[in-house]
């Protein structure tokens, strides 16, 4: 059995995966809600709570991190969450496994790869380095068995992300989108899909545990490089893209908890934000879903929606 903890793309995408796959599936999530399919049994419960996560993982081969807190609430929902998933794998005895990002690393210089420091000194950035470094030593401790897989911002119809809501959303129906950053500057973007698989492999190989890597994924591409192509590949015009200015949205974030929290990731848009997949794509085999296939889907839906 396998254990997922939240439903959100991540969740739902990995719990769909591995019912396919004839697995037993556990999604616990508040309210108890997730996808409906044969195999995957859903669960309301509080995953901060230690004792009652345990007892759901009882006999389960894995435990899967794909929780999303309000990023606004990440110092608040995380610690307490990420003790009761240590606590719960201890005890259980199931490969932990999270569904990371690059928020760790903090503002790079060149692409991000397995050597690159997490160096990132803001607090809410901290707190997911902190997390995998209380994960690791845990495993180094030999109580738990972990790895965790890092991808970059997701792309896809109503994904979070800043490609597909704030740009292809609006790009894919004739609007201008309004972009956060540099236009034109080349960032790393990860298809839901290939992070599912990515977490999945992760789970099941001990070459695996105890180390962090990042998910397949393919090259770079601008945010208005990747609008246009999408509405290419779906026949529509070449998209309009205009560029929010730092102190605008300073002061939305005046009136926006959410918006408020771009501050703290402008430098993941203002210059090339990248990520080099390739030792994860080698060790295991991977390959990420061609951008194009990713861009053409949401596009298309988001035309059509």
């Amino acid at each position: 059995m396998h254990v997922i903890v939240g439903a959100g793309p991540v969740g739902t995408a990995t719990a769909l995966l591995l019912a396919e796959r004839g697995e037993r599936v556990r999604i616990v999530t508040r309210r108890g809600t997730g996808p409906q399919a044969p195999g995957i049994e859903l669960v309301a419960a509080d995953a901060t709570d230690a004792a009652r996560l345990a007892e759901l993982c009882t006999g389960a081969t894995a435990l899967y991190n794909c929780a999303n807190p309000a990023y606004h609430r990440w110092l608040t929902d995380w610690p307490p969450l990420a003790a009761s998933l240590l606590h719960a794998a201890e005890v259980s005895g199931a490969v932990l496994v999270t569904a990371g990002n690059l928020y760790g690393y903090g503002p790079v210089d060149g692409p991000i790869t397995e050597t690159t420091p997490l160096a990132a000194t803001n607090p809410k950035l901290r707190v997911r380095a902190q997390m995998w470094e209380d994960a690791l030593a845990a495993h180094r401790a030999g109580r738990i068995r972990t790895a965790e897989a890092r991808a970059s911002d997701y792309v896809g119809y109503e994904v979070n992300g800043i490609l597909g809501q704030t740009v292809l959303s609006r790009t894919a129906k004739g609007s201008t989108a309004y972009v956060v950053g540099d236009p034109d500057a080349p960032h790393s973007w990860t298809a839901i899909g290939d992070l599912a698989r990515t977490l999945v492999v992760l789970a099941a190989d001990e070459r695996a545990w105890g180390r962090a890597w990042l998910v397949p994924t393919p090259p770079a591409m601008s945010a208005r490089a990747a609008a246009e192509r999408a509405n290419e590949l779906i026949g529509l015009p070449r998209p309009r893209l205009s560029r929010i200015p730092y102190p605008l949205l300073w002061a939305m974030g005046l009136f926006s908890p959410l918006v408020k929290e771009l501050r703290s990731t402008y430098y993941q848009f203002a210059k090339p934000f990248t990520l080099d997949s390739s030792v994860t794509e080698r060790t295991f085999g991977l390959a990420p879903t061609p951008l194009d296939t990713t861009l053409a889907d949401a596009a298309a839906k988001y035309r059509d929606a």
